[in-house]
C-alpha cells in the first residue's frame, strides 16, 4: 500500500531499479492508475482519462515476459515504471485491442519506450530519467539505433528534453467514444 509520508521531498532517498515480474501486477496497476489520474489531469479531460485507463493504459505483461518492463522502488515501494519493447506495438497495455506483438529487426526498425509511469507524489525527482536510461541502454546493447514512442502530452516536455522529437499526433480512438491524443516521438543513436 502507498504510503505518502515515508520520505518528505526534502529528504534525498535512494532509488533501486529492477525488472518487473508477475507478482508486480496488482502493484502496477495501482501505481498506473494513480500516475495518469495525479499528472495527465492538465492535459486530457475526466472522460479521456476514465476511457483510456479502460482501453489504452495499463500493465503490459508480455513486457514483463520479455524481461523489457522495470519498476523503481524505494524502501521497497514502487514509485515509477516503465519500459522498452522489440516489439510492434507503440504503445497501450494488455486491453489494447490493437496490439501487434511482431517482433522488430534492429537492423531497420525503430524499438519501442513504452508504459512510463510515475506516482504523483514521486515526480520530477529522477525516476522517468533512471528508467529512460536503463531502456536506451539495453535497447541499443541488442543493436537498436532507433527508438520511437507513444508519448502522451503529459510526457512530451520530458522526453523533448531528452533528446526526443515530435514526428506526428496520432489520435486513439477509446471505448467510451473519447480519443486520446498521442504524440509519436523518435530518437537516433549513432553506431
Amino acid at each position: 500500500m502507498w504510503r505518502p509520508s515515508v520520505y518528505p521531498e526534502s529528504i534525498p532517498v535512494p532509488f533501486s531499479i529492477r525488472a518487473a515480474a508477475p507478482d508486480d501486477i496488482p502493484a502496477l496497476a495501482v501505481l498506473i492508475e494513480a500516475s495518469v489520474r495525479g499528472l495527465q489531469a492538465a492535459d486530457y479531460t475526466p472522460a479521456q482519462l476514465e476511457g483510456a485507463l479502460a482501453s489504452v493504459y495499463g500493465v503490459d505483461s508480455r513486457l514483463i515476459a520479455d524481461g523489457t518492463y522495470y519498476v523503481v522502488e524505494c524502501a521497497g515501494i514502487a514509485v515509477g515504471c516503465g519500459g522498452w519493447s522489440r516489439r510492434q506495438t507503440l504503445y497501450g497495455g494488455d486491453q489494447f485491442a490493437a496490439r501487434q506483438d511482431s517482433l522488430l529487426d534492429p537492423a531497420y526498425d525503430a524499438a519501442r519506450i513504452r508504459a512510463f509511469f510515475v506516482h504523483p507524489q514521486w515526480a520530477r525527482r529522477g525516476i522517468g530519467a533512471i528508467i529512460l536510461e536503463k531502456c536506451e541502454a539495453a535497447a541499443i546493447a541488442e543493436g537498436f539505433r532507433r527508438i520511437e514512442m507513444g508519448a502522451t502530452l503529459t510526457g512530451v516536455p520530458f522526453y523533448r528534453a531528452k533528446g526526443y522529437e515530435a514526428i506526428e499526433n496520432i489520435q486513439v480512438p477509446l471505448a467510451n467514444g473519447e480519443s486520446l491524443t498521442v504524440v509519436r516521438m523518435a530518437k537516433s543513436f549513432p553506431k
